[in-house]
């Protein structure tokens, strides 16, 4: 038996041509000049059947397929079944490119099948024939369809209804729902269609702990199915006796809402679940005349083109979040009956799309991870770089050819470091400098643009922590202006002197160590949180002045880090705390990514519990603060704090790993 099929060398295309080899049959694949490269991976998928597969030039841009005389009569009455699979299924593209292939594609496959006198044409269409359909669309229907608001639609109904109406030719019509990637190894050529949904729940996966309860949309069923059971319901029904002139739904008889799919997804990935949901369809109350206007204004345009640019969806995929039209699905499951095949639940399947998305789609993927291919040859300035989280990170950067600038006060120290690095073959210079001192920040920036001649990132590590309670710093209110000053001035100091300076360079990035403390409201750090706060205020601020300009502020929310800063505080040594490495991972990220918050999933909880309950979290802090006693360094009138904990402080500890208490 002959086969010939368009788009077989497409995501459906490849699958098919395997269950068509199966048979026994010889395939005859249409090849357009330049696309050889693509039948030679079909020959390699299956080369244990090559033999059966054969090359057929010709174009489906052109008349007849641009099949000359002599490719007509060899085959000529030759062709038992013809699959047209190939097709433009992206909402993205042009609407000239989208007519050229769905439409005239398609006329051209009508009459190369005419010419051929071919048994029977499959031709693959889409529940895209129905537009936006108010209801249950059966397999009977066409023209009834509504909405048909984009190009796609437009261009898959135009097609369908040429099959339907122009040719000759028997022909079976299948209508697959949101084609997936296969149910067994998640395989998968695009993103499209559920797929748009899989990067925010990556984010969410990575911000906040899954059992954390979410607020999300519902919207209309989403009809999903995987490409094995498009594929093996096509062959099924293609070889059966007495279907001519049929159409056939492949779309899942138990579809899913938007919001259900989502928490599917998130399920699988481990994120948090959306467990209240509002319907997007509420919207439609609010009357054009004041929604139209409101999008259009330059504001709220931008933001919704940037969040639409984060989450890399396309504007036309959200008129699918209220998608209206539930599939009618009996006839096909009355032909398929007996055969075994049958849709599998989304449930069943998803956490297998899901891992294939992440190791093979997902466009962070495709672009430069490494440390090294971010910082190379750039100018990264570290503050408080001799010892602790700012050693770490520079010891880290001597990997790579990132030129280093040191900043400390004790220039010992600073040497140190600089050997250190020197000695594993990394590039770094060394300016003494006391960044509370604010002529000293001056003098530091002004020096380093004249001897390096520019800066690209500034690294506001150096700081000062206070551990005291407030009762007991009633009269030390030099306490706080020496943290603030080195905290807040300081490192204030350093950015306002740069930002001219990234201004006229058109980009630079800002990064503060701040800590969790800011969003716990730790107590007994009043003046180290205050200071840290400060400085957090101020570049979000900055950040939407210098939006535009590619100058980024990333703020690094460092949970409790093993530093001599906490030394003093004896019981720190019995607590989880990160190591310096780990700190410096964080700033590591934070420049690959350009983040604007990295915090630990345990600090953007607390933070949102403060938001919601704010009185439930001032309680929980409280217990903190009785637990956990000051140090006999502040406050000398009291025992001095144990050096061991008890089992109770031990638990709290660990249960709110990462906190300063």
């Amino acid at each position: 038996m002959h086969y010939l099929v368009t788009g077989a060398t497409g995501f459906i295309g490849k699958f098919l041509v395997g269950k068509l080899l199966a048979r026994g049959g010889d395939v005859h694949v249409l090849v357009r000049p330049g696309s050889e490269a693509k039948f030679a991976a079909l020959l390699e998928r299956y080369p244990h059947q090559a033999h059966q597969l054969h090359a057929l030039r010709g174009d489906l841009a052109q008349p007849g397929l641009g099949l000359d005389d002599a490719q007509l009569a060899s085959l000529r009455g030759q062709i038992a079944h013809m699959f047209h699979l190939a097709a433009i299924y992206d909402l993205k593209a042009s609407e000239e490119q989208q007519v050229l292939a769905n439409v005239q594609g398609t006329r051209h496959v009508l009459q190369a099948a005419e010419a051929l006198s071919v048994g029977c044409l499959h031709y693959a269409s889409s529940i895209a024939v129905a537009g936006l359909y108010s209801g249950t669309w059966r397999e009977d229907m066409f023209d009834e369809a509504e909405k048909l608001i984009n190009p796609y639609l437009r261009t898959k109904h135009e097609a369908e209804k040429l099959v339907r109406t122009t040719t000759q030719v028997p022909v079976r019509i299948y209508r697959p729902g949101m084609v997936v990637g296969h149910s067994r190894s998640g395989e998968m050529d695009k993103v499209d269609g559920p797929y748009f949904f899989f990067r925010l729940i990556k984010k969410l996966r990575q911000s906040l702990p899954p059992w954390m309860p979410m607020l999300g949309v519902e919207g209309g069923r989403l009809n999903i199915v995987p490409v094995d059971y498009v594929v093996d319901a096509m062959d099924h029904l293609a070889h059966k006796e007495g279907l001519d002139g049929r159409v056939f739904h492949l779309t899942d008889p138990k579809p899913h809402k938007v919001g259900e799919v989502m928490n599917l997804v998130a399920e699988a990935a481990g994120a948090p679940q959306f467990t209240m949901r509002i319907d997007a369809r509420m919207a439609a109350f609010i009357p054009k005349s004041v929604t139209g206007p409101l999008a259009k204004l330059p504001p709220v345009a931008r933001m919704r083109r940037q969040f639409l640019k984060d989450l890399q969806i396309p504007e036309e995929a959200l008129g699918f979040l209220t998608y209206p039209t539930k599939f009618d699905c009996r006839d096909t499951l009355r032909e398929l009956k007996g055969s075994g095949i049958e849709c599998p639940p989304l449930a069943s399947y998803v956490g297998v799309l899901w891992d294939y998305w992440l190791r093979h789609l997902d466009s962070d993927l495709f672009i430069d991870h490494s440390l090294a291919g971010n910082v190379d040859d750039k100018v990264i300035m570290i503050t408080g770089a001799s010892s602790g989280i700012g050693k770490a990170l520079a010891l880290r950067l001597a990997e790579t050819r990132a030129r280093i600038v040191l900043v400390a006060r004790d220039p010992e120290k600073l040497q140190a470091t600089l050997n250190e690095i020197e000695a594993l073959g990394g590039r770094a210079w060394m300016y003494s400098a006391d960044v509370s001192v604010l002529e000293e920040c001056d003098r530091l920036v002004d020096s380093v643009i004249h001897d390096h001649g520019q800066v690209d990132v500034l690294v506001n590590n150096a700081g000062r922590s206070i551990r005291r309670g407030i009762s007991a710093a009633y009269d030390r209110f030099h306490d706080y202006e020496r943290t603030m000053q080195l905290n807040y001035f300081g490192a204030l100091r350093l950015i306002m002197r740069l930002l001219p300076h990234f201004e006229q360079r058109r980009s630079g990035q800002i990064i503060n160590i701040s800590s969790i403390g800011v969003l716990t409201n730790a107590p007994r750090f009043s003046a180290y949180v205050a200071s840290k706060a400060a400085l957090d205020a101020f570049s979000r601020c900055a950040a939407s002045e210098f939006s535009d300009l590619n100058v980024h502020f990333s703020t690094i929310n460092m949970p409790l880090v093993r530093t001599p800063m906490i030394a003093p505080t004896k019981i720190y040594d019995h607590v989880p705390a990160i190591a310096p490495e780990e700190a410096a991972d964080m700033i590591c990220d934070a420049i690959i990514h350009k983040s604007k918050r990295i915090a630990t999933r345990l600090g953007v909880f607390a933070q949102v519990m403060h938001f919601v309950m704010p009185k439930v979290t001032e309680i929980i802090m409280n217990t903190g603060f009785k637990m956990f006693p000051d140090s006999s360094a502040a406050r000398s009138d009291k025992p001095a704090e144990l050096a061991q904990p008890t089992t109770e402080q031990m638990a709290f500890a660990y249960l709110m790993k990462g906190i300063h208490w």
